[in-house]
C-alpha cells in the first residue's frame, strides 16, 4: 500500500475528529516462533547450563551481574536475554537510566562505578574477541578492580551469559513473555 501526503493529512484530520483506523502500518510486526524447543530436546544440557548459571552467579554482586548479562546480550543481539535480564534488573532495583545508557556506557561513564566500567570493558572484550584475545590493558584494568577470585567469577559470569546468548540467538527464543520471579 502506498501512502501519499494527502492520505497522511486526511488520516491526521480523521484522527483529530475521533476516528481511528487500524492500518498495517499501525500494527506490530508478526512475532516469530522459536526455531527449537531447546530445553526439551537436550534436558541434560539445559540442566547443566542452569547449574553453570548458579555457579557463575555465586558471590558476584547482583547489580554487576545484571550489567554484565545485559551488556553481553546487547552485543550479541539476544532479544530474549535482553528482555529477561532487563526485567530482572529492574525488579531488583536497577534504574531505567543506567539500563538505557548501558549500550553507550563508554560515553555515559558517570552512571557507573569504576569496578562496573572495568567489568563492562572486560565483558565486551570477552564477548567480541575480534582480535582473537582479550587486550592486556582491558584485563589489567579489570585486575586492578577485582582480586583474582572476584575476577575469575566475573569471567565466569561473562562466559555463561555468552553461552546463553548463543542458545537464544540460534534457536530464536521469543522475547516479551518473561516475568521476573518475586524477590
Amino acid at each position: 500500500m502506498t501512502t501519499t501526503a494527502a492520505d497522511t493529512t486526511a488520516g491526521t484530520a480523521a484522527g483529530t475528529a475521533g476516528t481511528t483506523t487500524d492500518t498495517a502500518a499501525d500494527r506490530h510486526a508478526h512475532e516469530h516462533a522459536p526455531r527449537l524447543a531447546f530445553a526439551e530436546r537436550v534436558p541434560e544440557f539445559y540442566r547443566a547450563m542452569i547449574r553453570l548459571e548458579t555457579a557463575a552467579a555465586k558471590d558476584v554482586d547482583p547489580t554487576l551481574y545484571h550489567l554484565i548479562k545485559i551488556r553481553a546480550s546487547q552485543v550479541n543481539r539476544c532479544a530474549f536475554c535482553l528482555d529477561m535480564h532487563t526485567k530482572d534488573a529492574l525488579a531488583e532495583g536497577e534504574t531505567v537510566e543506567r539500563i538505557v545508557q548501558l549500550s553507550a556506557w563508554e560515553e555515559s561513564r558517570h552512571f557507573y562505578t569504576e569496578r562496573e566500567l572495568a567489568a563492562l570493558a572486560l565483558t565486551e572484550a570477552v564477548t567480541v574477541l575480534t582480535d582473537g584475545f582479550v587486550p592486556d590493558e582491558v584485563y589489567a584494568a579489570a585486575a586492578a578492580h577485582f582480586d583474582e577470585t572476584e575476577l575469575a567469577r566475573v569471567i565466569a559470569a561473562i562466559v555463561t551469559i555468552n553461552a546463553w546468548n548463543r542458545i537464544g540467538v540460534t534457536t530464536r527464543m521469543t522475547p516479551g513473555h518473561y516475568t521476573p520471579r518475586s524477590s
